[in-house]
């Protein structure tokens, strides 16, 4: 078995190539530094790529960086061809020094949404983001048929997101605990293990939620006994 017949070496492959085909049909489209790899971070924002300019460099040339989120691959060859052109409209943008976006890059706007229809591609705009609900009509799968292909044959597994983080911080204000009388207080656990707290008005145990639970299940078991 050969590089290119692992799994990365199809997906590579297949993405390049797209990539190439996008750029056989639009002149201003740039080369990129293809990068695969995670673009959930555990919270519920999720990345199916993107397109930035001038992160690498060869010797004393920049290059532009197409990014391509694994787990967006799942979404199946069309949708990732939809990215693939999203993403050359904004290497468009930046060849041709056009400002198709603002909000630190995620409003597009109506110039950007001229550069995507002229990639071939549907735009619907959402709330928050612009221009930048994609859709890949047919006469664009027609054309991309061959690289669809590779594209479906390639896309055999793809990365799950990452566990979503707990918001919120656990808190250190200690246990509640309760007295015969009602009164509450809180305390850390170490402290009740270290002995008994007693109210100064009831002269009953200070007990947190479980203790009283297990004191009451004792004393439902007793009283439940026969005579």
């Amino acid at each position: 078995m050969t590089d290119s017949d692992t799994i990365t070496g199809l997906l590579v492959a297949a993405l390049e190539n797209a990539w190439a085909a996008i750029r056989s049909h639009h002149s201003d489209v740039p080369d990129v530094v293809l990068t695969v790899g995670s673009g959930s971070t555990g919270g519920s924002e999720l990345t199916l790529g993107h397109f930035a300019p001038d992160r690498w460099v060869r010797g004393e040339y920049e290059l532009h960086e197409l990014f391509i989120g694994g787990e967006g691959l799942q979404r199946g060859a069309v949708d990732v061809l939809g990215t693939l052109l999203h993403k050359a409209g904004h290497g468009v943008a930046v060849i041709r020094g056009i400002k198709d976006t603002s909000r630190q890059g995620r409003w597009h706007n109506e110039r950007y949404r001229a550069l995507g229809e002229e990639l071939g591609l549907v735009l619907e705009q959402h709330p928050k983001l612009g221009w930048s609900v994609t859709t890949v009509p047919d006469q664009t799968r027609e054309l991309y048929r061959e690289d669809l292909d590779e594209l479906t044959f390639a896309l055999v597994a793809y990365r799950r997101r990452e566990p979503v983080r707990q918001s919120g911080r656990k808190s250190n204000n200690g246990l509640p605990a309760e007295c015969g009388c009602g009164r509450k207080i809180r305390v850390s656990r170490s402290t009740l293990n270290d002995g008994p707290i007693y109210c100064g008005l009831c002269a009953n145990r200070f007990r947190c939620d479980d203790e009283r639970n297990s004191a009451d299940s004792v004393s439902a078991l007793f009283e439940n006994l026969p005579d």
